[in-house]
């Protein structure tokens, strides 16, 4: 007999008759003989028979691996690259030696091959946000398929989804143009807001003629507060409402009274036409007063009259 120690996470499946049968026949290196009754032993002492029992030690702790980037045509048409991590351990060491030549090598093909066929489902926005429900889904089609293999998914998670730079430049365009759009809306919002806060409060100052007399000595205090070296003196908004007032309607008396002036000087010097009388080089001047002068042209009759504060003539020249 042969003393034979596992762990306590370890488990020992013990086959009878391995060596005498390849000793005898010259059977296969793969022969495992007859698999003993009990199960399983350990964790503990066990005993074997030397030359005629052969075991296996299955470690029953949860093991973890990582799937490759797979690549991945989602189902609008976009390639992505797609890698998980599965945790699993063995529920069964019997079954798991006896149903399947290795079960953690096929637990890794069998990841890949489900990776593949959920995600070609999805789209490349259910991918980017609806992780949690696809790793259920893997979770799920992983544990059944490998329940006959005694062994047991805890856990997959999907690590990275990688896209292509052109398709990430181009989320990033339509990311950052949604994120403006939002910026304005609160802006936009904001400015009605204080629109009708400004609004409120021109109604209340209304109400009451010394609120706006508050408002300046509060804006005072507040200018004072800054260690500020300009001086503000509040002027009342009546008196300069006033005076704009008069200003405006005495700009509008000074262009009438400048279009009446011009209108007496039109009407003082009124020509009259005669009948030509024909003299050759017959030139006349008159004199008025403020040194006005009047040039005629020989052979016509001018007949001036002008007004002055101090004197009147009138003057007919042939």
């Amino acid at each position: 007999m042969s003393i034979k120690v596992v762990q306590e996470y370890e488990r020992a499946v013990i086959f009878r008759l391995v060596n005498l049968f390849k000793i005898i026949l010259n059977l296969k290196n793969n022969l495992k003989g007859r698999l003993l009754p009990g199960g399983a032993k350990g964790p503990g002492i066990f005993f074997i028979v030397p030359c005629i029992d052969t075991y296996r030690k299955v470690d029953l702790r949860v093991l973890s691996f990582e799937v490759p980037p797979q690549e991945i045509l989602s189902k609008d048409s976009v390639t992505v690259a797609v890698d998980a991590v599965v945790y699993f351990r063995i529920s069964n060491a019997t079954i798991s030696v006896t149903n399947v030549e290795d079960a953690s090598r096929s637990t890794k093909l069998l990841a890949q091959t489900t990776l593949r066929n959920i995600l070609g489902t999805k789209t490349l926005a259910e991918m980017l946000s609806d992780r949690e429900a696809i790793s259920l889904q893997m979770q799920a089609t992983l544990d059944e398929a490998t329940e006959p293999w005694g062994v047991k998914v805890e856990r997959v998670e999907v690590k990275d989804v990688r896209l292509p730079i052109q398709l990430q430049r181009a989320m990033a365009a339509e990311a950052e143009a949604a994120r403006e759009a939002r910026a304005k809306v609160i802006v936009a919002e904001g400015e009605q807001k204080a629109s009708r806060a400004l609004k409120e409060a021109a109604d209340v100052i209304a109400e009451s003629p010394q609120a706006i007399q508050l408002r300046y000595l509060q804006t005072l205090n507040s200018i004072s507060a800054e260690k500020n070296s300009t001086i503000i003196f509040p002027f009342p908004v009546d008196l300069l409402s006033a005076l704009l007032h008069q200003q405006q309607h005495s700009s509008t008396q000074q262009p009438s009274l400048s279009t009446q002036n011009q209108q007496q000087q039109q009407t003082q010097i009124q020509p009259i036409n005669r009948s030509p009388v024909h003299k050759t080089n017959v030139f006349s001047t008159v004199v008025a007063p403020a040194s006005q002068q009047y040039q005629m042209s020989p052979g016509t009759t001018y007949h001036s009259t002008i007004h002055s504060s101090d004197t009147s003539s009138k003057a007919n020249l042939l």
